[in-house]
């Protein structure tokens, strides 16, 4: 009996260490049955290179969208010095008003926003009121390289600016249509955000032509509820393909955060202003020399008009190209060339669009009776945006 059990002690050994050899250097014939085979799993690092197997994306990810546009969205750091007081070196103002007058050094004030290189030659594209009055502007690519900046152009009234970088091998995002955007579509915000370093958020098209926010002079915004903060002005608003459709430029808010509600110019127009700062150094645009103020049902029905929809001509210049085209106070714009106008804004751009020194005919309801006039049209003057 002693001598069984001392054989079996020693099979039971040599099967257990024969189990642990496979289980270390064959693991898969153990997982092997006739009717099954274990999926292969490879992991990242094992994934070869190359464009199509990359980066690959899951199904309903933004990741490839992402991955796209955000190298060619920059960080903006633009630096201005402050006015020095004119009495800091006064010796009496100093014996007067103490270390007020006293000469300090000026630490330059510092703004941050984003941008986004349009184009491998180095233009970016940003708005207005980051570079506003600005110094010295430094750009911070998602690469980790920077570069100085130098101003090609601002457009004030549409708060676009464009500037320019001298350097090799730069990204650049591809434009899209923003003409052909919905109510509903998925966009992507990219910026940097408080200065925290590039940050993508999502959200949809809440709304299109969003107008008469006193943000702008010419408003047709793009609303969004993707989150955008201080520090996104300037940066990229992006379809799911990666493409440019908008420039985020504000947000409502009540806390200075996100409350869902951010505004962006639409990419048709801003590469209209890019291409007129690039070419002319300015945006060219027609101007009438009239104060417009909508029309309401109410105004209407107190001016007994027959018609509903159109623009109310509070003011005329005295002189300009409206007064010297017969357009007269309460005159209400209806039409542009063949284009209806329904509002202020929808008169400001009609305008805006034609060139300088053209005859534009315009229809007018003046009390019960429909006029035909031709104005020649004016350059429309610099001016100054509105305080945000």
């Amino acid at each position: 009996m002693r001598r069984l059990w001392l054989i079996f002690s020693q099979a039971v050994t040599v099967a257990l260490a024969v189990l642990f050899v496979v289980a270390t250097l064959k693991p898969e014939w153990l997982s092997r049955s006739p009717g099954q085979m274990l999926p292969q799993v490879v992991s990242i690092a094992a994934v070869p290179d190359g464009p199509a197997s990359a980066a690959p994306v899951a199904s309903g990810s933004l990741a490839g969208a992402a991955r796209i546009a955000a190298p060619a969205v920059v960080s903006i750091a633009a630096s201005k010095t402050p006015a020095r007081d004119p009495h800091a070196d006064d010796p009496w103002f100093r014996f007067f008003f103490g270390e007020r007058g006293a000469p300090q050094g000026l630490e330059p004030q510092r703004g941050l926003g984003s941008g986004v290189i349009v184009s491998r030659e180095g233009y970016l594209v940003t708005n207005h009121h980051v570079v506003e009055g600005a110094d010295e502007i430094e750009v911070q690519l998602a690469d980790g390289r920077s570069a100085r900046a130098t101003v090609v152009g601002t457009d004030p009234e549409s708060d676009v600016a464009v500037l320019k970088i001298d350097m090799p091998k730069l990204p650049a995002v591809v434009f899209g249509n923003s003409e052909t955007l919905q109510v509903g579509d998925v966009v992507l915000a990219i910026g940097n955000p408080f200065g925290v370093g590039q940050t993508v958020t999502s959200g949809i098209v809440s709304a299109l032509g969003r107008n008469r926010l006193g943000i702008n002079t010419f408003e047709n915004f793009i609303q969004t509820d993707a989150a955008i903060n201080p520090g996104n002005s300037g940066g990229a608003l992006v379809d799911t393909e990666g493409h440019l459709v908008g420039i985020n430029t504000a947000i409502f808010s009540r806390t200075g955060g996100s409350l869902g509600i951010g505004f962006a110019i639409p990419a048709a127009t801003a590469r209209q202003v890019m291409e007129s700062l690039i070419k002319d150094g300015k945006v060219v645009r027609g101007w009438i020399g009239v104060e417009p103020r909508d029309l309401t049902a109410d105004i209407a029905e107190t001016l007994r008009l027959p018609v509903q929809n159109g623009v109310l001509i509070t003011g005329v210049l005295q002189d300009g190209p409206a007064s010297n085209g017969g357009i007269k106070p309460g005159d209400v714009v209806v039409k542009i060339g063949n284009k209806p106008v329904a509002n202020t804004a929808d008169l400001l751009n009609a305008v805006a669009a034609l060139p300088p020194g053209s005859d534009a005919a315009i229809a007018l309801q003046r009390g019960d009776k429909a006029l035909d006039v031709t104005v020649k049209v004016a350059q429309r003057p610099a001016s100054r945006p509105q305080v945000r």
